[in-house]
């Protein structure tokens, strides 16, 4: 991890949703990335004022998007996904302003608990609201690159299927993870207002039927979840009443624009 703030060019830009962007920064220097942390990005407007923000990674060198015609990420290369707030001071210009060339300010990565290594054991489960998918993408896809042949379940909540970030990689993850499926992933989606016809799960929160159906069993290994600040209390509400122990509960939350 580097304290000192760095120049970070943007090399490439995708949509997610109707308001959120996938940007890949270039960042010399950057060093070693573990999938799971984050970078602060700092804007400094043409009167001083500055305006500092953290994002979470959602790919790293260690484990780049599936997509066709994405490339993998070179060395020092990666990705944060952006959720554009109405009021925010630094997400409407990254969804909106910044373009191909543009640099900014960036400080990082930072972070060592909230991560994945191919060399931790056990299975891991990964449990995501909304936006708060994205780091977890990034532990997934670096588990898919690596030689790792630990479990690793996915259970993604969002409002509705227009606002799932990464679908083409998400469906695909999702139709490929079956019982036995040699990856050893399992991904599952949970819509909380609206569901796509003949979805299998009623609309709703997420519920102690879900942790029982969905999450891996008490004591099989790390759970981490991330998400909006009420969306990681609950979960970890419903994850304490169904017998799992708060030691192995990783959580990353936000509420700040």
């Amino acid at each position: 991890m580097t304290t000192e703030w760095r120049a970070a060019r943007c090399v490439a830009a995708r949509p997610e949703t109707a308001t959120a962007r996938t940007v890949r920064l270039k960042v010399d220097g950057v060093g070693a990335v573990v999938p799971g942390q984050h970078i602060d990005i700092r804007l400094t407007a043409d009167d001083g004022y500055q305006a500092v923000r953290s994002y979470s990674l959602s790919a790293t060198p260690s484990g780049s998007p599936a997509g066709a015609g994405i490339p993998r990420l070179a060395p020092d290369e990666v990705e944060i996904t952006v959720e554009e707030l109405p009021d925010g001071e630094v997400s409407p210009y990254l969804v909106q302003g910044l373009e191909v060339g543009d640099e900014v300010e960036v400080r990082g990565p930072i972070g060592g608990w909230f991560v994945w290594r191919d060399t931790d054991p056990g299975p891991v489960q990964l449990i995501g609201g909304g936006s708060g998918v994205a780091p977890l993408l990034a532990i997934l896809r670096a588990r898919l690159a690596s030689g790792s042949d630990s479990p690793m379940r996915l259970l993604y909540s969002v409002r509705s299927p227009e606002q799932v970030y990464f679908r083409d990689e998400i469906a695909g993850l999702a139709e490929g993870a079956e019982p036995g499926d040699a990856r050893g992933v399992s991904v599952d989606v949970a819509y909380t207002r609206s569901a796509p016809p003949d979805w299998p799960r009623q609309p709703g929160r997420l519920t102690a039927a879900d942790v029982a159906a969905l999450v891996q069993r008490p004591s099989a290994g790390a759970i981490y979840v991330c998400g909006p600040n009420g969306f990681v209390q609950h979960v970890t509400d419903l994850l304490l009443a169904h017998g799992h122990s708060p030691e192995s509960i990783r959580t990353e939350r936000f509420g700040g624009v």
